[in-house]
């Protein structure tokens, strides 16, 4: 695609919507992004929609950027959705979040904490995780550390 192709203008709110994009602690915000970007093929657009497909951890994030830039006319490599772990040493922060705690501390404890702590990872993995999060961190909890 050559830029003769392109919309030479961005949305007025173009900046707005890249900061929400970049926005690391909010996988909705990236996913809204992406869909109201979706509606500028301009190159600034279809960089950071090319960001989002590669690097976003949420592959509800990837996938729609990926449809954005496919209809688009765009080459792009589908997302794979198996990916085995979002975050490097997720264990070992798990366990240094659970060892910052009273002993006798409950899940929601553990779960506050995390979200305060960690609100990248917590956002991550509720977004990619969907209905199944809770169950998902209860089970982290439980096992970390032992």
């Amino acid at each position: 695609m050559n830029n003769e192709e392109l919309n030479q203008e961005l949305p007025e709110n173009y900046a707005e919507l890249k900061k929400a994009a970049a926005r690391t602690a909010d996988w909705r915000a990236r996913l809204a992004a992406v869909e109201e970007l979706g509606n500028w093929n301009h190159k600034q657009v279809i960089d950071i929609l090319n960001r989002l497909v590669t690097s976003d951890p949420v592959y509800a994030v990837q996938i729609a950027a990926y449809k954005k830039l496919k209809a688009f006319g765009e080459e792009v490599a589908r997302p794979s959705e198996n990916k085995p772990e979002l975050f490097k040493g997720l264990s070992k922060i798990l366990l240094r979040i659970k060892k910052s705690l009273p002993k006798e501390h409950s899940y929601e404890d553990f779960k506050a904490k995390l979200q305060k702590m960690r609100i990248d990872i917590y956002d991550a993995y509720e977004g990619e995780k969907g209905p199944e999060f809770d169950a998902w961190l209860e089970k982290q909890w439980r096992s970390a550390g032992k």
